[in-house]
């Protein structure tokens, strides 16, 4: 069974960076495409990023330009760099595959709070 751990959240100021990291345990993980998901209160689990099994990235326009992801196949890991961060980046950040289905057990997030 696969298992997704996130970590590297916290409390930043607007402008300031966080450096997200997602371990994948129990699956063939470079052979599948992963992203990196947010969900803020009251609002729908939505894809940010992602990237394929050959290191080709996309982005959702609320942070092309100052959001990274980057996986490191033999560590199991996807990253998600965030810079430039602002208020409406504030969110629980999830990792999953990039695409349905969806790893069945999601991991337990990561809270990122932007606020000064």
């Amino acid at each position: 069974q696969v298992r997704l751990v996130e970590s590297g959240g916290g409390l930043v100021q607007p402008g300031g960076s966080l450096r997200l990291s997602c371990v994948v345990s129990g699956g063939l993980f470079s052979s599948n495409d992963m992203g990196w998901y947010r969900q803020a209160p009251g609002k729908e689990r939505e894809l940010v990023a992602g990237i394929t099994s050959y290191g080709s990235s996309n982005y959702a326009d609320s942070v092309k330009g100052r959001f990274t992801i980057s996986r490191d196949n033999a560590k199991n890991t996807v990253h998600l760099q965030m810079n430039s961060l602002k208020p409406e980046d504030t969110a629980v950040y999830y990792c999953n595959r990039a695409r349905r289905p969806f790893y069945e057990n999601w991991g337990q997030g990561t809270q990122v709070i932007v606020s000064s």
